[in-house]
């Protein structure tokens, strides 16, 4: 990481030299926070901008895929070819993305030349040849598939597959075989509530996978089985190889022996394990996380190169890693990359793809050579650069919080050389929450980020308790405490940041979507340090969400809250539905119309309430969003309209003309 770091330190000498002013350099201009004329617009975070999501490669050419926000939302799959052109390989009007666990993720597989991908509109898989258009494979009906590997010996894909063609109350999963002449799908194991990750040995004759029960998620506990596959294409019976109680596994992989190697956090860690002879040993013992919650499908964390060693990805203290291990001796080195973000990775014969970011590098596709470390972009997320002048470099930190613990965040402060807040003012600080819960934020260069603090505002994104990438035990603390632990978290990293002298106390914000946007309303509900906040299609009925949601978190909250309806009293004791008469500070509600996981009701409900009440209160609906914003024009109109509110509500002038929101109770000043 050390050109990483070099980069780091030219970057901060820049924006040094940019504050400290030059003989060429005017004077900056003093306005109020939040007013600072910025050069980064709500449109250009979708200009010609794309989010990154499966990667596949397949023999010298690399395939992945681009949700473009330009084009409604749609998923694309792109390929590099050897020549290194590189070119669309879905046509529209279809989209590569699979609903399958409803967050999808594992939409398509590229093997021997051939793609095989979920279309959106239908869920069945279709068979596409470069150059041809595609064809349906599987057919008409309510099957949903992912996760698809190749039998080549058996002309067939394994794959998930979850069945809405079934009465009963929840849709079953099932690993299956899929026919590559005629489309039939066959089961091949069923049982579990939830399975994942199927991949066969490279001589073709075991299959393992990983499988888990409610009430857990893959994080929280599953297991790893291997079955033999029998000559007539069935399973022979299955074992465990590791998982369980308090065990998380994930990504089993074959090496190109055929030893099984997966990762698990028995340590408190999720490190890289192996089953040789027998018997389960640790590969690379380490407190970092080789894992990643298994929130989509096809995430991946290592691969191997064509002599069996494996090149890894691993997170600690924030910042990501990319390794070369020897899987015998354990040893590794660590690959000299100017990135401090690897977030999917996968890894050929003798070649590495993986997505980087950095604190001055948006993220970009990149092949990484395993050998000298030396990165050659392939595709940016965005066309924009970073520019020293107007970046903020984000600075991790570690807070006290409650119970005598800390918890941790990365702070953006404002950075504009363009421009200074006013003598003897500090700035607002916008508290950030993933969307989680258990997921993580990383330190790299984000437009909406950048959109914030180029404009005058603080920011903090926050790691609270219960995030991935501190260990098992970090991930822990939000059982039975969600609604507790994370908003004490949140709370606690603005009043750590206001007593820093860092930020204006009386200004402190909070915002967040869905899992987040829960945070938010739950901190303005229960607690009195936020001055306002903007929950985008956030969860505010912990009830509705345990009785009245899809089958992968329908039991989610068991661990969260507890069983249900046994703690159906801390459902509403924890609901800001049901504590509407507790807001008293102003919210922002962005929410889609088409959400199934949040429905637009709740969002609703809180308008009525706050409007009746008095409360300052916008509500923005969406029409053809689901759950999170896909298209350009509502993604630009969102970020917009909370730049709009938070301006009305901390009365500073906009820089900009942006469409008015309608603010219900907004006080004359």
């Amino acid at each position: 990481m050390k050109r990483f770091r070099l980069v780091l330190a030219l970057m901060c000498a820049a924006l040094h030299a940019g504050e400290s002013g030059s003989a060429s350099a005017a004077a900056p201009t003093v306005a109020p926070f939040g007013s600072w004329k910025s050069p980064i617009s709500a449109a250009m975070l979708v200009a010609k901008s794309v989010r990154f999501g499966d990667l596949s490669i397949d023999g010298d050419t690399v395939y992945w895929t681009e949700l473009r926000p330009e084009e409604q939302g749609r998923s694309v799959i792109v390929r590099r070819t050897k020549e290194g052109q590189i070119e669309d390989v879905l046509p529209p009007p279809f989209s590569a993305r699979t609903t399958c666990n409803e967050y999808g993720g594992g939409a398509f597989l590229a093997a021997n030349g051939v793609v095989y991908f979920s279309n959106y509109d239908d869920q069945r898989i279709w068979r596409l040849k470069p150059g041809e258009q595609p064809r349906p494979l599987t057919p008409e009906g309510k099957l949903r598939f992912a996760d698809d590997v190749l039998d080549a010996k058996r002309r067939r894909l394994i794959c998930v597959c979850e069945d809405h063609s079934t009465s009963e109350a929840e849709p079953p999963n099932r690993i299956v075989a899929v026919d590559l002449t005629d489309g039939k799908v066959t089961p091949l194991v069923e049982g579990a509530d939830f399975y994942s990750t199927p991949c066969i040995s490279p001589a073709g004759g075991q299959l393992a996978w990983l499988a888990w029960n409610h009430p857990n998620m893959p994080w929280d506990d599953t297991e790893l089985h291997v079955a033999p596959i029998s000559p007539d294409g069935t399973l022979g019976k299955s074992r465990r190889v590791a998982g369980g109680k308090d065990e998380s596994i994930f990504q089993p992989a074959w090496s190109p022996k055929g030893t099984l190697y997966f990762v698990s956090d028995r340590s408190n860690w999720w490190n890289l394990y192996a089953e040789r002879d027998a018997k389960v040993a640790p590969v690379l013992p380490m407190e970092a996380e080789f894992g990643a919650p298994q929130w989509v499908f096809g995430t991946s964390t290592y691969g191997f190169l064509a002599d069996g060693r494996i090149v890894a990805r691993y997170t600690r203290n924030g910042e990501w890693r990319l390794a070369v291990v020897d899987p015998k001796s354990g040893m590794h080195r660590e690959l000299d990359l100017p990135y401090s973000n690897v977030s999917n990775l996968a890894v050929g014969r003798d070649r590495v793809v993986a997505l980087v970011s950095s604190p001055t590098e948006p993220e970009s596709l990149a092949e990484i050579d395993p050998r000298s470390g030396n990165a050659t972009v392939l595709r940016k997320s965005t066309p924009i650069a970073a520019d020293p002048a107007h970046t903020s470099i984000p600075q991790p930190i570690e807070f006290p919080t409650a119970n005598g613990q800390t918890a941790h965040a990365f702070y953006y402060p404002p950075a504009n050389r363009d421009f200074r807040g006013p003598a003897g003012e500090k700035p607002p600080l916008l508290i950030m929450i993933h969307g989680g819960p258990t997921a993580a934020t990383g330190a790299s260069f984000r437009l909406p980020i950048q959109y914030w603090t180029s404009r005058g505002f603080a920011v903090c994104d926050v790691n609270y308790g219960g995030s991935t990438g501190y260990g098992r035990d970090y991930r822990n603390r939000l059982r039975d405490n969600w609604g507790v632990v994370d908003v004490a978290d949140a709370t606690n990293a603005a009043l750590y940041l206001a007593d820093q002298g860092k930020v204006d106390r009386a200004k402190l914000l909070i915002r967040g979507g869905s899992a987040g946007g829960y945070t938010t309303l739950a901190a303005l509900a229960f607690g009195n340090v936020f001055c306002a906040g903007a929950s985008l299609y956030g969860i505010s009925d912990l009830e509705l969400m345990a009785a009245d949601t899809h089958k992968f978190e329908s039991r989610y909250l068991d661990r969260l809250v507890g069983p249900y309806p046994a703690a159906a009293a801390r459902y509403r004791d924890r609901s800001p539905i049901h504590h509407l008469d507790r807001f008293t500070e102003p919210v922002i509600l962005l929410q889609g119309l088409e959400d199934k996981i949040v429905p637009p009701n709740q969002a609703e409900l809180i308008l009525a309430s706050l409007k009746s009440r008095g409360v300052p209160v916008a509500y923005v609906p969406f029409e053809g969003e689901q759950h999170g914003f896909r298209r350009a024009e509502n993604i630009i109109r969102a970020q917009e309209a909370e730049l709009y509110f938070y301006a009305k509500i901390l009365g500073f002038p906009l820089a900009e003309v942006i469409e008015p929101v309608e603010i219900h109770n907004l006080p004359v000043k």
